[in-house]
């Protein structure tokens, strides 16, 4: 439901975009206008920008909402969550790019400065994407184990009090530090009981890891090629039995 309202909230939020800058108000309202003086101003053809600006605005609401509904329904969370994070930044570097043509003389200098702004951060936005979807690997020897990737750390076998197969997750009521998009979630979160507990959650499943850890800590764990039976008797096969409850 969290994403249902992010994508109908953020989707409203560029409607009224639209409706809330005026001729009246733009030097107060508008980014970089209203840190302009008289003179800069006069360069700026703000009665034909202000008409593009809500056009784009409203365009941008709209299709938010429903290309994000579609893709939250027919695809998924994931598909959504990635749409949420991409689709504003690369709308905005269009739109900046053909608002030149309002912005004359020195004044576009701030409109050119947004455009690279916007580029580092979609850069910057697609590397964590792709960092949060790269599937943390397991790797079990003789004397430990250890979780690869992000929020990744290594147990040792002093380290545990128990590997369990689970058939389902806590319910989760927040994340305290990490990535979460659709069903791969890594990091810490906290439960509805109040606990914090580690995922690193590569895929959605039908069974978990849980390892509790002999300080009482907990991590969640699922892959994402290799069934999760197959890692547990591995783990079996490799450690104590005395850490297998």
């Amino acid at each position: 439901m969290h994403m249902l309202y992010t994508i109908i909230g953020v989707g409203l939020l560029f409607i009224t975009m639209a409706f809330l800058v005026t001729e009246n108000n733009s030097k107060y309202l508008l980014s970089g206008y209203n840190s302009m003086s008289e003179a800069e101003r006069t360069k700026v053809d703000i009665k034909s920008y202000l008409p593009y600006f809500k056009k784009f605005h409203l365009f941008l609401g709209i299709s938010f909402i429903v290309i994000g509904l579609l893709l939250h329904y027919a695809v998924g969370e994931s598909a959504s969550g990635i749409f949420i994070g991409v689709y504003p930044i690369l709308a905005y570097i269009y739109f900046m790019r053909e608002s030149n043509k309002y912005w004359k003389g020195t004044s576009n200098k701030w409109n050119k400065i947004g455009l690279y702004v916007l580029a580092g951060t979609l850069i910057l936005v697609i590397g964590l994407l792709a960092m949060g979807f790269k599937e943390n690997p397991v790797i079990i020897s003789a004397n430990n184990i250890q979780f690869k990737g992000s929020y990744g750390e290594t147990l040792s076998a002093s380290d545990i009090e128990s590997v369990t197969l689970v058939d389902h997750l806590p319910k989760i009521i927040s994340k305290t530090n990490g990535f979460a998009l659709g069903s791969i979630r890594k990091g810490y979160f906290k439960t509805k009981e109040g606990e914090n507990v580690k995922l690193i959650l590569n895929s959605e499943s039908k069974a978990y890891l849980l390892f509790t850890k002999t300080n009482g800590d907990k991590i969640y764990f699922s892959p994402k090629e290799k069934p999760t039976d197959e890692i547990y008797k591995e783990i079996k096969n490799v450690f104590p039995k005395d850490i297998e409850k």
